[in-house]
């Protein structure tokens, strides 16, 4: 598979933080069943690997990718977790090198003009524009459309599902990625529920 492939199973990718092993698969069976198949589970708590690896082994419709891959290791750590593909925040070519000696897919994050030409250099033009909001939101999207018309993004950061179709409606976005799908509370209360009625409701705004 490669990078881009992710954006065509709908529009979000969620960002997820999980603390207890024991919510990963539910949580993840709570996304597919909303149609959200791609799922970031970020590297930001002891156990998430632990969780990448449950859910892909018992999620099978789920295609899961490691979230805050911030080296070489991570990246390694990864793929040895059943991931099937890596999104950092940043860029290294360290990074970009060590997914592709690990034929890992990298969806790599950049924020700045250069950022987008290192990471095109090195082979992407899938790229996640991270922290989306923050960093220039839609204004500076559309600014990127001129001198890079040939990468899309996935902005990635205080997006939210009202703010989402905007970004979406950019020709150089194909999918969003997202935090609210996941709420802390319900991932608390282990509402499943919440969560596939959000998931649903992601899945119906328009894709790229």
């Amino acid at each position: 598979m490669q990078a881009r492939e992710l954006a065509t199973f709908g529009p979000v990718i969620p960002v997820i933080v999980i603390h207890r092993v024991e919510d990963a698969v539910p949580l993840a069976q709570a996304l597919v069943d909303g149609g959200v198949r791609v799922l970031e589970v970020t590297l930001r708590t002891p156990v998430a690997l632990k969780c990448m690896e449950a859910i892909a082994r018992a999620v099978p419709d789920a295609i899961v990718g490691a979230g805050t891959v911030r080296s070489a290791a991570d990246a390694k750590a990864a793929k040895d977790a059943g991931c099937q593909f890596a999104v950092s925040p940043g860029y290294l070519r360290s990074i970009g090198q060590a997914c592709r000696d690990l034929d890992l897919p990298l969806l790599p994050g950049v924020a700045t003009s250069s950022e987008v030409m290192q990471a095109n250099a090195d082979g992407c033009d899938f790229l996640k524009f991270f922290p989306a909001t923050a960093a220039g939101g839609i204004p500076l999207l559309k600014a990127f459309a001129g001198p890079f018309s040939d990468v899309v993004f996935c902005p990635t950061g205080g997006i939210t599902l009202d703010t989402a179709p905007q970004f979406l409606a950019l020709p150089n976005v194909k999918v969003c990625g997202g935090s609210w799908l996941t709420p802390s509370d319900a991932m608390a209360a282990g509402d499943w529920a919440r969560i596939t009625r959000l998931a649903k409701e992601a899945s119906a705004l328009r894709g790229g």
